[in-house]
């Protein structure tokens, strides 16, 4: 993927955040303050605009203004926390303008590592964690395999996919959500659906 390509996924993936906004928001308010939907598809809606002259630039000056204006625009955790991981990509990809699936990898693993350190929290908590890093082992264990990248993502996205589901079965211990303790449990975790959201989007464009 060039630079083109890959504003052209974010823009993407904004739209997604629109379409699954409704829903989003809706498992939010079962098990906190009822508003990520509504966040992530304004956030993503500044994105888009902040980045489509950015044409011209390498990928990790893209994917850091992303982060930036995702801090800026998206209220609650989400906008810290996915605007660190748009953060740490770009400086995984600074200076390329190239991006292939090793690239992804390692913007994925140090998405994970930006997420752990930003919000204190490990995989388990009922967190976007729990699909974040099923989908980056996935991933990894099918490049190892000799799959191709789109095969590999796709592996990524049926382990995020198992991950929110296993957010139904845990009681949150971060997050607003943890404030209503065991009764989170039998809800699916908002941030990790909207990471699996995003991967999608990645997925089908490869």
């Amino acid at each position: 993927m060039n630079t083109e390509q890959v504003i052209g996924i974010i823009a993407l993936m904004g739209k997604r955040m629109e379409q699954e906004k409704e829903f989003l928001t809706d498992l939010d308010n079962a098990i906190a303050d009822g508003d990520h939907g509504i966040n992530m598809a304004r956030g993503f809606a500044a994105v888009e605009a902040k980045i489509a002259p950015l044409g011209d630039k390498d990928i990790g000056t893209v994917l850091k203004t992303a982060g930036m204006t995702l801090v800026s625009a998206v209220g609650g955790s989400a906008g810290p926390l996915y605007g660190t991981a748009f953060m740490r990509s770009g400086v995984v990809m600074n200076g390329k303008t190239e991006m292939n699936i090793a690239d992804l990898t390692a913007c994925l693993k140090a998405s994970v590592e930006g997420v752990m350190q930003r919000g204190k929290a490990v995989k388990g908590e009922k967190t976007m964690l729990d699909s974040m890093i099923p989908a980056l082992e996935a991933i990894e264990n099918g490049i190892n395999g000799g799959l191709d990248s789109k095969d590999a993502v796709l592996c990524g996205v049926k382990a995020a996919r198992e991950g929110v589901e296993y957010t139904k079965t845990i009681a949150a211990t971060k997050g607003r959500a943890s404030y209503i303790g065991e009764r989170s449990i039998g809800h699916q975790d908002p941030g990790a659906t909207s990471f699996t959201y995003l991967l999608e989007v990645i997925a089908d464009a490869l």
